[in-house]
């Protein structure tokens, strides 16, 4: 314990005298501070603003699809659908599942939208009766969700914000929807409210909510069939082994697809940018690493005059090198405080204001998301600590071939 404090008394009077505090390494030091504090800034933004994309897209896309669906196993990429008709006792049975939250019918169909003016096609999604809006909710912009009636079907139906803007649609205007089928059915549908889910390609400039039993009218099917269910479970479950019981459960003649499975295309961009997080990190150590190499060899040839009279005395190299360990460390930690107090003073600030924008249509997202993960914020302060105090044994091996009797002689 003794030499401990012997270390820290030693390193403190280098930090705060000539020994650091030089015209040649004070600049040196501050520039080290600098890149380190703008290290950790870019590393833990960078894992938020990640993190917020993947949390806030997933939760968008599960909104719209749920996290599983089950339906009948399907042959190509159309939206006709086989019928699917399950017990209502596999249903129990699927609702007794540990982090099922609810489980909901569903239905989708194909058909061309016309007004006075314009042609669109579009696809229905038919929802049932008791329909719980869940984060979905958030996602409504104007009006309501379908009014259900008692016998036969609502003809309302909920459009996107991008199609009553193409379309020149708003709330109580009415239009027609042609099937293209066998016995080519039309319907006259009315707008009852207004979604925006920022997910233009995938759902907002494609799907049209309405009435399941309208669909199931027009397709000739009976009231127990549906296009198949949609399951909402409890993110904190370990999701694949959800999976494997749901299928399990609902029988191996119906499928039972993620929405990752269901939406490859943008969870792949989604880990694109996980990756392009992994290479700024780890290029950020990199630079960080040789930063304080650079630093610690300033300060150790700034100071040959004291190691030559600590080694005079019979200090060991080990004793030598920890006392400029501590120095390298004292350097760190005032990095790591400042960069950490930025960063989250910067997150807190963005997610209260949202003072940072982003094009929707390019990013799916209105302004730049932010997610606090203590365990991200754990992984890139230990990672600096660590990679900083081993790259800081680069330098100190140095010490060791600094002669005692050499460098008091030339002094």
């Amino acid at each position: 314990m003794s030499q401990y404090w012997l270390i820290r008394f030693y390193a403190n009077r280098l930090m705060y005298s000539e020994g650091v505090q030089n015209t040649t390494t004070r600049p040196v030091v501050r520039i080290a501070i600098a890149g380190i504090v703008l290290g950790i800034v870019a590393m833990l933004m960078s894992i938020m603003v990640v993190t917020g994309f993947r949390n806030e897209i997933t939760g968008k896309v599960t909104a719209f699809v749920a996290d599983f669906r089950i339906s009948a196993f399907k042959t190509d990429q159309s939206f006709e659908e086989t019928p699917v008709s399950v017990d209502s006792s596999v249903l129990n049975r699927l609702r007794s599942i540990d982090g099922v939250e609810r489980i909901q019918p569903y239905m989708v169909k194909a058909g061309l939208l016309k007004t006075a003016e314009d042609i669109q096609g579009v696809v229905l999604k038919g929802i049932a009766p008791g329909f719980e809006e869940g984060p979905f909710g958030d996602k409504l912009t104007e009006g309501t969700f379908p009014a259900w009636n008692d016998s036969g079907y609502s003809s309302d139906v909920m459009i996107s914000k991008n199609l009553s803007r193409k379309l020149r649609l708003k709330k109580g205007d009415s239009f027609l929807v042609f099937f293209i089928q066998e016995d080519r059915k039309v319907r006259k549908l009315k707008v009852c409210g207004i979604y925006s889910t920022g997910l233009s390609e995938e759902f907002d400039n494609l799907y049209l909510l309405c009435d399941i039993r309208l669909l199931q009218k027009v397709n000739n099917w009976q009231t127990n069939q549906t296009g198949g269910y949609e399951i909402f479970t409890d993110k904190t479950k370990d999701q694949h082994l959800l999976q494997e019981q749901l299928y399990q459960t609902a029988g191996f003649s119906l499928n039972t697809l993620s929405t990752r499975e269901l939406y490859p295309q943008l969870f792949n961009w989604l880990d694109l940018q996980n990756l392009n997080v992994i290479v700024i990190i780890t290029l950020i150590l990199f630079v960080a690493g040789v930063t304080m190499i650079s630093t610690m060899l300033v300060i150790i040839m700034e100071n040959t005059r004291e190691i030559g009279i600590l080694k005079s005395i019979g200090a060991t190299d080990k004793f030598i090198g920890r006392v400029f360990g501590w120095i390298a460390f004292r350097i760190l930690l005032r990095g790591l405080i400042t960069g950490n107090a930025i960063a989250l003073l910067f997150a807190f600030i963005q997610s209260t204001t949202g003072v940072l924008s982003l094009p929707e249509e390019s990013y799916y997202l209105s302004q730049v998301p932010i997610h606090f993960s203590v365990s991200g914020w754990l992984l890139v302060n230990v990672c600096v600590i660590f990679a900083g105090l081993i790259l800081t044994l680069v330098p100190v091996r140095i010490i060791s071939g600094i002669r005692a009797v050499k460098v008091l002689r030339f002094d």
